[in-house]
């Protein structure tokens, strides 16, 4: 059973967070159907990446074998088969699907800001989206993943169907810069991650994956810069929007962009100076300072936003 859980990796989890993250940028903690709809879509998507990790898992036995982490991971340690793999996959698949059957039990969201026509369909809208990131991560562990940039922008993009999710799910319209934002910070993230391989190629002349001879270290730090730099100002540019302002009646929302600042510099420390980035889950999970950033800004934000 340890192994089995190991295999799908419920630490993971913590990315499908991302889903909450309109409830929590549409001003929207209060509303109980709101956050029940993204309870279950966190569930669902869950499940449904976990599926994608047995999948991954299975894909690269051989190379994960060679690896001098990645060989404990349970298949490739031989602690558990293939056909168990293909099991437990298609048991993920079953349960997404039925903690998704619970979205139309529950009935429709209503939000503050209500959702258009066309989204009629909670239920549908969001499995539509969670298909669509569960086909992509497929081809992304069979193929794509073997190609620099590509790899890194199929991550991010998961993230973004994530937050869609969470979108649809509750009738929540999001902010281009939120989703912009998204998308940067997760490429931040997964340029960083990509770091540690190109250290670890250089260290040992053999390549952690079969694209990381595409990178290097000038290119990823360069990369790493560029893109903490537009997400900062996306997340400038999302506090000081005028649909903001209006929503919340309020224009203090900026000052929250300090700890966005110092959150993206202590990750950049990790990775250029520790050279501790090759897993951000761990990253977020174990770094104090980090957390406490977080925090930080999690606490300013709701009260800015609530208490005006």
């Amino acid at each position: 059973m340890k192994n089995l859980l190991k295999l799908i990796r419920p630490a993971q989890w913590i990315k499908n967070l991302f889903v909450f993250g309109p409830i929590v940028f549409g001003g929207e903690l209060l509303n109980g159907q709101a956050m029940l709809a993204g309870l279950i879509t966190f569930v669902a998507f869950s499940f449904a990446a976990s599926s994608v990790y047995c999948f991954n898992d299975i894909h690269d036995v051989a190379d994960d074998r060679r690896h001098p982490e990645k060989c404990r991971r349970p298949i490739a340690s031989g602690a558990v088969s293939v056909p168990q793999a293909y099991g437990l996959m298609a048991l993920m698949i079953i349960l997404g699907i039925a903690f998704l059957g619970l979205m139309g039990l529950t009935g429709h969201v209503t939000p503050a800001q209500p959702m258009p026509e066309s989204l009629s369909s909670p239920m549908l809208e969001t499995a539509g989206v969670i298909l669509f990131y569960w086909v992509l991560n497929l081809a992304y562990c069979a193929k794509l993943k073997q190609y620099a940039i590509i790899d890194v922008c199929i991550v991010a993009f998961g993230f973004v169907l994530r937050l869609l999710a969470g979108g649809v799910a509750t009738g929540i319209v999001l902010s281009k810069w939120i989703v912009l934002m998204t998308f940067l910070i997760t490429l931040f993230m997964s340029f960083a991650k990509r770091r540690d391989d190109v250290l670890r190629m250089e260290a040992t002349g053999e390549a952690p994956r079969k694209n990381t001879i595409h990178y290097n270290t000038t290119f990823i730090n360069q990369a790493i810069t560029i893109t903490a730099g537009v997400t900062l100002v996306c997340y400038i540019m999302y506090t000081v929007s005028p649909e903001v302002i209006a929503q919340f009646q309020n224009d203090y929302l900026y000052l929250t962009s300090v700890f966005v600042l110092v959150g993206l510099l202590r990750y950049i420390q990790i990775a250029v100076v520790e050279k501790k980035s090759g897993n951000p889950t761990k990253v977020i999970l174990k770094d104090h300072f980090i957390q406490l950033v977080v925090a930080a800004w999690f606490v300013s934000f709701l009260l800015i936003i609530y208490v005006n």
